[in-house]
């Protein structure tokens, strides 16, 4: 993980590191975008948490298609398959819950697997 805390203002962090943490709860990635559209700060935590949510959408796709798959080639083939889908939202929550813990801390550390896609420039 990179940390890049140096690239935003103090005051900008001290005052959006709340708004910045709220974003990493499901849907509201967008809420610094609202509450604080000026914020460097709560524009990168937005764009992390809006890649999480778009990895966990896409990798639940994946995993349905590879479930109606292997369902089909053998029934009992489907434990792997929760067992994916297991790892996969444990995954995606600790991602999440890192996410909230740097943006409380007011740091800005890039999480792994979604810190080199930027869908929102900050």
């Amino acid at each position: 993980m990179n940390d890049i805390t140096q690239q935003f203002a103090p005051e900008d962090i001290q005052k959006n590191k709340v708004i910045s943490a709220l974003s990493y709860l499901g849907i509201l990635f967008f809420l610094p975008l609202v509450a604080a559209p000026e914020s460097r700060f709560g524009k990168f935590h937005a764009n992390q948490s809006l890649v999480l949510m778009l990895a966990g959408i896409a990798g639940a796709v994946a995993i349905s298609i590879i479930s109606a798959i292997l369902t089909l080639i053998w029934w009992r083939l489907a434990v792997i398959i929760q067992i994916l889908y297991s790892a996969f939202g444990l995954a995606l929550t600790v991602f999440a819950i890192l996410g909230l813990v740097y943006a409380l801390q007011g740091k800005a550390m890039e999480l792994p697997l979604v810190s080199k896609i930027k869908i929102i420039n900050y």
